[in-house]
């Protein structure tokens, strides 16, 4: 409910919030709200803090859901200055990360599915990972469909001998002697640098190679792939020519099953929203050469008062925040931005684009109404529906689970899991003076005790006492099939 105003305390601090309303500066900023108790309720973003912040202190008639059940409950607003709009959008993206706000949309993407890590070593490294870390490394996804990444894995891994070991490759190391080649090398799927047998020039070509592929540039990439085949050909290197042929044939039939979208062979990033009521859905597709690369779904609740154009807002500075893809040179969006939020965009990818060594320059930011690229435009808002209305049916069940099992739903909330956990299987270990190591597992079914399925373990490679061995050799009895 609204604060009520009659109280001497409540009317002195609606004083103190209307001084600060009219001292605010014409800088661009975040602005934060907090209640009566102090906390922050609210996290916002301007090119204008005092235009944007005083449009919420209008007449009750001009305010709308959300926002006008918000404005009742600020006591207080903090304000924090920056030197631009992207600086602004950068500091807003962290404080709703670790305050969450109660009014703020809470937006969430597809980090849990894989990433496709590229490390940051002399020799790097390929593999998969869930957790994205900033850590120097390149990173490709997420990727929601795990066929499409069965596929890009078995084609690295069949047309470039990437090393698969964890051994750190640094000069002295490999100069010392210190590693052996293992059997990749002797099948041909690695060529032995950790022995000095390939250089680190010659392994970075082929990862630069594997960045082309990842990155969508299939096309360019046989073009190059088919030159160096003709000048080893020509050289009398007929077997560095076969390779070559046999990893440009693997990359054609690679790029014949990618499915074409456009035929312009454009690199671009389209995006749609799909909303109703308090949730929300959007879609990103990344098309490079005019393929399909991926896609990244977003799902918002809270978003109650909010616009499409401001939900497209959110999900376009999220995603160009987040991403580590590199940014291509059209974007095509359902809804028309803000001339504030469009320029707020172009900065942010032009920033990016520097950072990642590109030109630097915004790409066309585009509405399309009619032709090839309003039809991608729409194909993207189908899949956006379609994703919506996935996201509704699962809430409905997620509120049923809840009401029949809300201790289940509170533990699955504070664990953050997508869903209640319906069985739940607990370990214990015991021991007798470092000896006898034995392990218990309890089960629980839909919150009751599932005695027919609880188990004994005897432990048998524990030395000592070593707890954290037990729950290991436990742990892989029972899941490591």
């Amino acid at each position: 409910m609204p604060e009520h105003e009659s109280h001497p305390h409540l009317t002195r601090k609606r004083e103190e919030l209307r001084e600060k309303l009219a001292s605010l500066p014409l800088s661009p900023g975040v602005y934060q709200f907090r209640n009566s108790k102090g906390k922050v309720i609210y996290v916002g973003k301007a090119k204008n803090l005092r235009n944007r912040v005083r449009s919420y202190f209008r007449p009750p008639g001009q305010l709308y859901g959300k926002t006008l059940v918000m404005v009742g409950h600020i006591h207080d607003l903090e304000v924090i200055i920056t030197s631009s709009e992207v600086e602004a959008l950068i500091l807003e993206n962290n404080l709703i990360k670790e305050l969450k706000p109660r009014y703020n949309v809470n937006l969430k993407d597809d980090k849990t599915y894989p990433y496709l890590v590229i490390t940051n070593e002399p020799f790097p490294r390929i593999f998969l990972s869930r957790q994205m870390k900033r850590d120097g490394s390149t990173w490709f996804g997420p990727y929601t469909e795990a066929r499409q990444l069965r596929s890009i894995l078995d084609l690295i891994g069949s047309i470039f001998p990437v090393r698969s070991c964890k051994f750190h490759l640094s000069p002295e190391n490999i100069a010392a002697g210190k590693f052996r080649v293992c059997l990749d090398y002797h099948i041909h799927r690695c060529k032995g640098p950790c022995e000095g047998l390939q250089s680190e020039g010659d392994y970075l070509r082929m990862i630069a190679e594997i960045l082309r592929l990842l990155k969508g540039k299939t096309s360019s990439l046989v073009r190059s792939l088919t030159e160096e085949m003709h000048r080893s050909a020509s050289e009398l290197r007929f077997e560095e020519a076969a390779e070559l042929k046999t990893q440009i044939e693997s990359l054609k039939r690679y790029s014949e099953r990618q499915k074409v979208l456009a035929e312009d062979g454009c690199d671009r990033d389209v995006f749609a929203i799909a909303s109703a009521e308090d949730d929300a859905c959007g879609i990103v597709f990344k098309i490079r050469e005019g393929k399909l690369l991926g896609s990244q779904r977003f799902s918002m609740n809270n978003t109650g008062g909010e616009t499409r154009e401001e939900l497209q807002a959110k999900v376009l500075e999220h995603y160009y925040l987040e991403t580590t893809e590199t940014v291509p040179e059209e974007i095509l969006l359902q809804e028309q931005p803000s001339p504030e939020d469009e320029e707020t965009l172009a900065e942010l990818i032009a920033d990016k684009r520097l950072r990642e060594n590109q030109d630097g320059k915004a790409p066309r930011i585009l509405v399309p109404r009619i032709g090839e690229k309003a039809r991608l435009v729409e194909m993207c808002r189908r899949n956006a529906e379609h994703h919506l209305e996935e996201f509704l049916v699962q809430k409905q069940k997620r509120g049923e689970a809840a009401r029949e099992h809300p201790g289940l739903a509170a533990l699955g909330a504070f664990l953050r899991l997508p869903e209640i956990p319906k069985r739940i299987e607990c370990f214990d270990n015991s021991h007798h003076q470092g000896s006898d190591y034995v392990s218990s597992m309890v089960c629980f079914e839909k919150g009751n005790p599932k005695k027919s399925d609880y188990r004994k373990f005897r432990l048998t490679s524990v030395e000592g006492s070593d707890d954290y061995a037990a729950m290991k050799e436990v742990i892989l009895r029972r899941y490591g099939g």
